[in-house]
């Protein structure tokens, strides 16, 4: 028998990309429902050779629901996370609701899968920032081989990660400066069309932004407290897929090619690592791809056992929806849920 999946926040960027996802890798589900607001109910959605139309949240009976991949931001998850829990189904949100509960496990699978049984305390589990993500699982083999130390990352984040609406601006402000129109920015705090804006999320009393503190959080959550992290998050004009690069500091030596043949045989990576031109990956490359691709891995010079390295991958996939139905998949293979039965 297989499982029913909810999907709430299904018209939004993610919440179309999971259903792509859950049809591309056969996920073993017997009903897909597709969850928006009161003004999307109708709304039609792919999934597969199907078209779904949109149920609303909040008449919607989760009693017979298994799993709820949850992606509608930390408002709605706040509201309804808790009680879509109750009636029995596991919640994997996308939002920032729930990542720093300590009841609630934190989860990129490549990287710390055994946390999900964590799930029971309260029927939730959180899936990370899309630039953590992709972060984590080219640092957790390194860590495993020489004990990470510090980390300073410096993000190149596409719109798409401020969703749908974030994109249409970038397309309208490029539109307009080609044909000599009016530049108009209502998504972003500056122009992002021919610009970068090291702005993402609000900014906190230090001088952070918010983002850049839950990147710092998270990895420590994800993958080791010790670790000391910081981050600059700049918001560039690209419309999917972020990239990283990333200075990492060991506590114990560690060579280039250690650490490239480490990241090769790894679940989650693909190595493309050519020292001539065009030898890497970038965002354009990585966009509807699973894989988080390393890249430019060398010595980093000025301190002891240090690496750099360019990390990219699609933020829509492994940053959001393709983690939550990873872990989704997790939870199933160890076992660890059972679909209910259903009524005739």
């Amino acid at each position: 028998m297989g499982f029913k999946v909810a999907i709430v926040g299904a018209t939004g960027n993610v919440g179309r990309e999971m259903l792509n996802i859950l049809a591309e890798r056969a996920f073993p589900a017997d009903e897909v429902v597709p969850l928006a607001s009161r003004r999307s109910m109708g709304v039609e959605v792919s999934y597969g050779d199907k078209t779904l139309k949109c149920k609303t949240l909040e008449h919607y009976d989760f009693s017979d629901v298994d799993i709820c991949l949850m992606s509608a931001g930390s408002t709605v998850s706040k509201e309804w996370s808790p009680k879509i829990a109750a009636a029995g189904a596991v919640v994997i949100d996308n939002s920032s609701c729930w990542r720093y509960d300590p009841d609630v496990p934190l989860v990129v699978p490549e990287v710390n899968a055994d946390a999900v049984a964590g799930f029971r305390k309260k029927g939730i589990i959180a899936n990370p920032n899309c630039s953590t993500a992709q972060l984590v699982v080219a640092l957790k083999p390194l860590h495993d081989a020489a004990t990470i130390t510090r980390v300073v990352v410096s993000t190149y984040q596409s719109v798409s990660g401020a969703g749908k609406d974030a994109m249409d601006e970038l397309f309208s402000q490029t539109k307009a400066v080609f044909t000599v129109g009016e530049v108009v920015s209502k998504k972003f705090p500056k122009r992002i069309a021919f610009n970068v804006i090291p702005e993402i999320d609000v900014f906190m009393e230090d001088g952070y932004t918010k983002e850049e503190w839950k990147m710092m959080v998270e990895t420590k959550k994800i993958l080791d407290p010790k670790i000391k992290l910081t981050a600059t998050c700049v918001r560039v004009p690209v419309f999917i897929g972020h990239s990283e690069a990333v200075n990492i500091e060991f506590e114990n030596p560690i060579s280039v090619d250690e650490a490239r043949n480490l990241l090769r045989v790894s679940p989650g990576i693909l190595v493309i690592d050519k020292h001539e031109p065009g030898g890497y990956v970038t965002p354009y490359e990585a966009a509807g791809e699973d894989a988080t691709y390393v890249s430019r891995i060398r010595t980093d010079p000025t301190v002891d056992n240090g690496l750099v390295l360019w990390c990219v991958s699609d933020n829509l996939r492994k940053g959001a929806a393709l983690n939550a139905i990873q872990i989704a998949e997790c939870l199933i293979n160890r076992k660890l849920i059972q679909a209910k039965q259903k009524a005739a």
